[in-house]
């Protein structure tokens, strides 16, 4: 494959002056002849991120929906990964904006057309974007499920065969099974406990197959903030473990629509002790041959566990979202502390069974480091720091997850080091012009920034409608609205209002709906496209969703989208001076501003936004309406 920079350099100009040069003429000539609109701000914007990646910056590039960003990125991105021989990574917020990037009629397909240039890309997706074979054999001896059969049925034929693995290819990815439910795909993909390391198939696992093909990327990787994150605070630990990081090394970093990433930081440095998990591993290990003394021991440390979590879900307080607050208690830190040394105690006696060849192998391992991450997460939990947890049903199944930290001080630190250039993409970085809430969320201390608005006409193409009214009159005037039938997205605050939402909606207007969790969210949204339905409810899609033209008329904002009250954002609460002004009304504004911005993605676009506002948010329409790109109608 030509992997060669895309332009001559002048032995008079540095790379960065050529490249300078190379994208005016790109941009201004070249793709403009190919019927590519010459737009000034996406040509400002890659002119400021060559300056970035000159001076190995962070850089908060703030565009308008329409400006071009996708292309204003890739276009230094891929001269730089040439010129520095590593690839660049293009960190999307979630598999759904990594799906439109890649596609066929993508810009990265266009841009490849325009300019007869071979771009090397190549995905790298979450672990838990990928079937599990072990998991996968499980479940289908533990359920007569048929859409356990249907997977199966779908495996390469080398995953089973005896023969050598010469013509493997990647497969197992969640894209591939649009027909599955989000919790039938939890019971066979990737899930922590696996130990990959030390699996008898892991050769022939999807999941190795893809960690090997993107790895030798040339020009792009394109991946999720989340994996993304999950690299970062993995790539140490790997390392020690004899393990590749998740990704090579690479020259630069483009998080689009980078406004998600404390999230995504979030989720990956959240640790996790199921109640079911520990249960079900050491029952699966008390096999015959066992010594007496390890099998007393794994007995106590269930049943201090079931005595544990007894006391967190007595315990736990319910907010406005699925995270619970915890009411310690002195008898809940003594069962943790318990289950910690009893746990400490268990390990030491497993090295003895490992020695007498009883227990599987393959299932000591997974225990022994599961144990690991037991103990480390019960010392957080039990232990006098600044850890923030909280406690979730997930699949009938309470869940407790603690974060050692907020990710402010540990992003600092891995990440915006100044030795490698970081570009934040994203139509919503500011608040009121300021930078700073994002800066400081991401503990980003110095960077450039810009912001350019919207091409876009607006006031001729939007109208925004106020609807003012308590939850009941809400769900009257959405069914209302939806008397109309039009392509209509209704963003919602949370999965809990949503679904109350769905479920008070009359019965003929219900079915005609479709909503986020019923199956792969993929596959909803390609539905909605192709307009097999016209009303879709969603909590997550308040950014990235890219609907042009008539796959999307109307926008319904049925709740202003401020953070929960949970244990996470009181935590950053706690930190700060003035906790609605610097934590819930920034937070609300600029994921209203993402929601909004679902609307309008091409200048052939039209439709209409439906703000719904309760009456003891009034106060905060002049606010509101400063950020709105168009007044109330």
């Amino acid at each position: 494959m030509n992997t060669k920079i895309p332009f001559e350099l002048d032995k008079g100009q540095t790379f960065y002056e050529s490249l300078n040069d190379w994208l005016g003429d790109t941009l201004y000539d070249d793709l403009t002849e190919k019927g590519f609109e010459c737009r000034d701000e996406q040509i400002y914007m890659a002119f400021q991120i060559e300056k970035a990646l000159k001076e190995k910056n962070v850089l908060l590039a703030e565009a308008g929906v329409g400006t071009g960003k996708t292309i204003a990125y890739l276009l230094p991105a891929i001269a730089y990964a040439r010129y520095t021989g590593k690839p660049a990574v293009i960190s999307c917020a979630d598999e759904t904006l990594i799906d439109q990037l890649i596609k066929e009629e993508g810009d990265i397909q266009k841009l490849s057309t325009a300019l007869n240039m071979t771009v090397d890309v190549r995905l790298a997706k979450a672990r838990n974007q990928y079937i599990c074979l072990k998991r996968l054999e499980d479940t289908s001896m533990k359920t007569n499920e048929d859409f356990v059969d249907l997977v199966e049925d779908q495996l390469p034929e080398f995953v089973h065969a005896e023969r050598s693995l010469q013509s493997v290819y990647p497969y197992g990815e969640r894209s591939d099974y649009p027909y599955l439910a989000d919790e039938e795909w939890e019971m066979i993909n990737y899930h922590p406990i696996m130990q990959c390391a030390a699996c008898d198939i892991r050769n022939r696992c999807g999941q190795t197959i893809h960690r090997n093909h993107y790895r030798e990327a040339a020009d792009l990787i394109i991946c999720s903030h989340d994996f993304y994150m999950e690299h970062l605070w993995t790539k140490e630990s790997r390392a020690r473990q004899g393990q590749l990081p998740l990704l090579p090394e690479v020259s630069m970093v483009v998080f689009d629509e980078g406004h998600l990433l404390e999230y995504s930081a979030q989720r990956a440095l959240t640790y996790e002790v199921q109640e079911q998990t520990i249960i079900n591993l050491l029952e699966r290990i008390m096999v015959d041959g066992i010594r007496e003394k390890t099998l007393q021991l794994m007995e106590q440390l269930l049943e201090t566990h079931e005595l544990f979590f007894k006391q967190l879900k007595s315990n736990a307080i319910q907010n406005d979202n699925e995270r619970l607050t915890i009411d310690k208690n002195e008898e809940m830190m003594k069962y943790a502390k318990t289950a910690v040394a009893l746990s400490h105690e268990l390990l030491e006696e497993f090295v003895f069974e490992g020695e007498l060849y009883v227990i599987p192998e393959y299932d000591l391992k997974i225990v022994e480091e599961y144990l690991e991450q037991y103990i480390y997460s019960m010392e957080l939990f039990s232990g006098d720091n600044d850890a923030v947890d909280w406690l979730e049903n997930r699949r009938e199944e309470s869940t407790l997850l603690i974060m050692p930290r907020l990710v402010t001080s540990i992003l600092k630190e891995k990440l915006f080091t100044g030795t490698m250039p970081i570009i934040f993409s994203s139509a919503t970085l500011s608040v009121e012009k300021s930078f700073d809430y994002l800066a400081y969320s991401l503990g980003i201390v110095d960077y450039q920034s810009f912001s350019i608005a919207s091409p876009f006409d607006y006031e001729n193409v939007m109208k925004i409608h106020l609807e003012q009214g308590n939850t009941n009159e809400k769900i009257t005037r959405l069914s209302e609205l939806l008397e109309e039938e039009e392509q209509t997205l209704v963003l919602f605050g949370s999965k809990q209002s949503m679904m109350e939402a769905y479920d008070q909606l009359p019965l003929e207007q219900s079915v005609m709906v479709t909503y986020e969790g019923e199956r792969s969210l993929s596959s909803l949204v390609k539905d909605f496209q192709q307009r097999k339905v016209n009303v879709f409810f969603s909590y997550h899609l308040w950014e990235g969703l890219d609907l042009p033209n008539e796959a999307l008329t109307r926008v319904i904002i049925f709740d202003l989208p401020f953070p929960p009250h949970d244990p996470l954002f009181q935590a950053r609460r706690e930190f700060a001076e003035d906790p609605f002004d610097e934590v819930d009304l920034p937070f609300m504004l600029l994921r209203l501003r993402q929601g909004i911005g679902r609307l309008i993605r091409t200048s052939d676009d039209y439709g209409s936004i439906h703000l719904f506002v309760k009456p003891e948010n009034i106060e905060l329409l002049p606010v509101i309406e400063r950020v709105l790109p168009v007044p109330f109608s």
